[in-house]
């Protein structure tokens, strides 16, 4: 998948005008694509063909890529991923707590993905959903 990624962000341009993107593949999990907007914004059209090339390594693979009812922990050293139906659960079996951490996809600039994308539950919009503080009092 890298050299596609790789190829997506060397070609990848904004009306007409060359991205200065950065594209990859973390932890065998997540594409992240990122552009410096200082140098071409990005623009629909271009959000569009990143949405597209995404809905390609879709079908590629066979995977979904925007299920947003699908979370994401790191568990036993592991990328664990979870169905939002199932975190009531996983919380009142202690196989999520307030320390787990949680990737926060939510993340959208690249300071956020460096100091906001990997956190523990207890401090991202989870924890506040859950009130886990009540759980673990």
């Amino acid at each position: 998948m890298e050299p596609m990624l790789e190829a997506f962000a060397a070609s990848w341009k904004s009306h007409g005008a060359q991205v200065k993107a950065f594209a990859n593949l973390l932890f065998g999990q997540f594409i992240v694509l990122m552009a410096d907007e200082t140098m071409a914004g990005v623009s629909g059209c271009s959000t569009d063909s990143s949405v597209r090339f995404v809905k390609q390594i879709e079908e590629k693979y066979r995977v979904n890529l925007f299920d947003r009812q699908t979370l994401a922990f790191i568990i036993k050293d592991k990328v664990q991923v979870l169905p939002l139906s199932q975190l009531n659960y996983a919380v009142e079996n202690n196989f999520i707590t307030p320390d787990t951490l949680y990737f926060n996809n939510l993340a959208a600039t690249k300071a956020e993905l460096i100091s906001n994308w990997i956190i523990p539950v207890k401090q991202s919009w989870l924890g506040k959903r859950l009130k886990m503080q009540e759980v673990y009092r």
